[in-house]
């Protein structure tokens, strides 16, 4: 059933709360009852919003929102988009103006931008606010459950690799861009992932070679996955707003292969 496809979320919150956490260092899952009505009233007229939303004592998430011009009574895709750079800036989901929002245009998708504050976008924390903001997303916006998709440039790129390997029962494909991400369980063998993923790398990445990521992405692609890998020409690591044309070409592909 199409509907119960985030039930994955609560086996891996279980998961998440039950292995190593003492009463101090506990992540303290917000259940969404406390913030859904507070979610529910942000503005789903078309632009950007940068919302700050109190889930608990003390406790925020801070995440830009942008809502497609769309009629509201049909179902739209969702893109959950990860920043790059380690947490810490409390600005860094503002950035969506730079590659994810004329790149991804074409999709009329609703897009969450969520900062990971001071933690990684693997620690459970993060994991945990990810799980709550798809929850209420797809509660309480007119969501397509099969076009729900992860993006995300360097570290973001990783933590999109990261939901494709976890959660492909949540998201339909994923499009990690400068990413670092290592898939191998041997010298000669690779995990495999399980949707199709576009991955983007630059051909003069300083922080992440090239070489290294097309090997574990062609590792991966032996052990079954569905990869296309696009060498953007002369591009580096640190100008990702030069991404945006290879950007475009990840939403035709997600139009016309994924979602065909």
């Amino acid at each position: 059933m199409k509907y119960a496809k985030l039930t994955f979320w609560t086996c891996l919150i279980i998961l998440i709360l039950s292995i190593g956490c003492n009463k101090d260092d506990d992540p303290k899952m917000i259940t969404t009852q406390t913030i859904e009505d507070a979610f529910k009233a942000i503005d789903l007229s078309p632009g950007t919003k940068d919302v700050e939303l109190e889930v608990g004592e003390n406790i925020f998430y801070n995440f830009r929102v942008v809502v497609p011009d769309v009629d509201l009574s049909q179902r739209w895709p969702l893109m959950i988009a990860f920043h790059g750079a380690s947490g810490g800036d409390p600005n860094a989901h503002k950035t969506t103006e730079c590659y994810i929002e004329p790149g991804f245009e074409s999709l009329n998708a609703f897009i969450i931008h969520p900062n990971a504050d001071n933690f990684e976008w693997y620690e459970s924390d993060n994991q945990i606010k990810v799980q709550n903001l798809l929850s209420l997303a797809t509660s309480f916006w007119p969501i397509d459950l099969d076009k729900i998709v992860a993006a995300g440039f360097s570290n973001g790129g990783n933590a999109s690799w990261l939901y494709a390997e976890i959660a492909p029962n949540v998201f339909s494909a994923s499009i990690p861009m400068a990413s670092s991400y290592d898939l191998s369980t041997s010298d000669t063998t690779s995990r495999k992932i399980d949707i199709p993923m576009y991955v983007i790398h630059g051909e003069n990445d300083e922080l992440f070679p090239i070489d290294k990521t097309r090997k574990w992405v062609e590792e991966s692609i032996k052990a079954g996955s569905d990869i296309t890998f696009i060498e953007a020409t002369n591009l580096t690591h640190f100008k990702p707003c030069e991404y945006v044309p290879y950007v475009k070409d990840a939403a035709t592909w997600l139009k016309e292969t994924v979602w065909k």
